[in-house]
């Protein structure tokens, strides 16, 4: 089989019919095998908001009681997932509506960074690999919403969806991991920078020049490279196929200029 291409979207483009055409678009005419993971951003939100529940969020994530649980699991899985699934189907593509839960592809434990308690928020422990490689092997493009199963208990839980996409893309090994959203790459000192590494990363990060939701991006690159995926790039749609901004692992750094200098 071909490289693998795990590609992950931003929740909070998917209800803006402009953006999910071009995606579809491009993702029926890319020519290899692709997983697809998406997220839910300000639908879940307003979901919330209109059921009443508190939204807060620390250290980024999403703090989600099993009420808000419940809620975040029908938008996403249900609203979100079958609105993108059907954009790419009309498109031509295979595409099947998934989360970790169907066929227990995506396993996870709690997730307490530095202690705190965010609910039922789950940090990925296990990837069913042969499965999403055997759809992958019928022509079938998984398109998957960021909740997994409890490894110990069976209860879905809220994942990061750059988490999801990471996880997926580590595990399978040969593959590229895209994040694609509304900016074209990382912007440093007013440019797109072509090629970063760990070092130029936690540097821009420590200077502010990264901030944001792009830190879990950079990050989540990093982690999918350590745990096996081969590329990561972070991008936009025009840049879907070749673009954006290319993150290097430890052991594809280059000698001499700073990764990621404009020079």
């Amino acid at each position: 089989m071909a490289r693998i291409t795990v590609v992950k979207v931003g929740g909070n483009e998917l209800d803006e019919p402009a953006f999910l055409e071009g995606l579809s678009a491009a993702v029926a005419a890319f020519g290899g095998p692709l997983v697809l993971v998406h997220g839910g951003g300000k639908e879940i939100s307003a979901a919330l908001d209109r059921a009443g529940l508190p939204v807060q969020f620390i250290a980024g994530l999403r703090v989600t009681s099993p009420e808000a649980m419940a809620i975040m699991q029908a938008v996403v899985c249900g609203t979100i997932n079958k609105r993108l699934v059907a954009h790419l189907v009309t498109r031509g593509a295979r595409a099947v509506g998934l989360s970790g839960i169907d066929l227990g592809l995506l396993r996870c434990a709690p997730y307490r960074p530095d202690g705190a308690d965010l609910g039922r928020v789950g940090v990925v422990t296990g990837v069913d690999v042969a499965a999403i490689r055997a759809m992958l092997d019928l022509g079938w493009l998984p398109v998957f919403a960021p909740v997994a199963m409890g490894e110990s208990d069976g209860l879905s839980y809220n994942i990061n969806a750059d988490m999801v996409a990471q996880a997926i893309a580590g595990a399978l090994g040969d593959s590229e991991l895209v994040f694609v959203s509304n900016v074209p790459g990382v912007i440093l000192d007013g440019h797109i920078a072509p090629r970063l590494n760990a070092a130029a990363i936690e540097a821009a990060i420590a200077r502010g020049a990264i901030s944001g939701g792009m830190i879990p991006k950079v990050r989540a690159a990093l982690d999918a490279l350590a745990a096996g995926a081969v590329a990561a790039r972070i991008t936009n749609l025009a840049g879907f196929t070749e673009g954006g901004t290319r993150i290097a692992g430890a052991l594809d750094e280059p000698s001499g200029a700073l990764p990621g200098s404009n020079s």
